[in-house]
């Protein structure tokens, strides 16, 4: 199932955009516009992984949402806020804030941030990366592609893991190998070329998720 995604902000440009960003990398989001509103789907709903809180909204504001939920949860809240004040920061803290950003922010790091919470919480194993309908088990060591289970040499699963763990990164071919393969870049861009080609025609039409960057090595993008 997935990590369900609490998303409160008075600003609907705000929540669409951490929204998109969040559904990219396979998370369930839900909306709320003000403090309210953010109380009453919090409790309405079940199993919400995280939340995501503005400070500054209307009829409540997130301070008093935080305080309401943390005498009966303490289920992992990130802050956003216009401020930069030590002190609205500290106050997050004692509430039993897990994160504090300020805006603005790039999405990508709150993301990042999201799901690093979620691993320290035991929210999202660690051992399965999902994204864009692939599904990468790397315990079991299999790969699904919107729920069929493909077949792939030892190398391209690895090959495949690597991009994953890498979303939106340009790697280059030099990097790949080292990290991959495990050995220096001496002229072996023909090595990677040929597994990603493999691996492109593999998964199907998700194969357009590798991207070529011409003259460096590629990059692993979710539309």
């Amino acid at each position: 199932m997935k990590n369900r995604i609490l998303v409160v902000d008075d600003e609907s440009r705000m929540r669409k955009l951490v929204k998109d960003f969040l559904v990219r990398r396979e998370f369930e989001v839900l909306e709320a516009g003000d403090g309210e509103e953010a109380v009453d789907r919090f409790f309405q709903e079940k199993e919400i992984a995280l939340i995501i809180l503005d400070v500054m909204m209307p009829k409540m504001d997130g301070w008093e949402v935080c305080r309401t939920i943390r005498k009966h949860s303490q289920v992992p809240i990130i802050m956003l806020t216009a401020k930069s004040e030590e002190r609205d920061e500290l106050l997050g803290f004692e509430l039993g804030v897990d994160e504090y950003i300020s805006k603005p922010f790039s999405p990508k790091i709150l993301v990042a941030r999201v799901e690093a919470i979620l691993r320290r919480s035991g929210g999202i194993n660690a051992d399965i990366l999902s994204a864009g309908g692939i599904t990468l088990d790397k315990t079991a060591h299999y790969v699904t592609v919107d729920g069929e289970r493909i077949e792939l040499s030892f190398k391209e699963f690895e090959l495949l893991e690597y991009f994953m763990e890498n979303q939106g990164i340009a790697l280059s071919r030099e990097k790949i190998l080292n990290n991959v393969w495990n050995y220096d870049y001496f002229g072996e861009a023909r090595t990677i070329d040929t597994h990603v080609k493999k691996l492109r025609s593999k998964i199907g039409i998700k194969g357009d998720y590798i991207k070529t960057i011409w003259g460096m090595g590629y990059k692993f993008e979710v539309e």
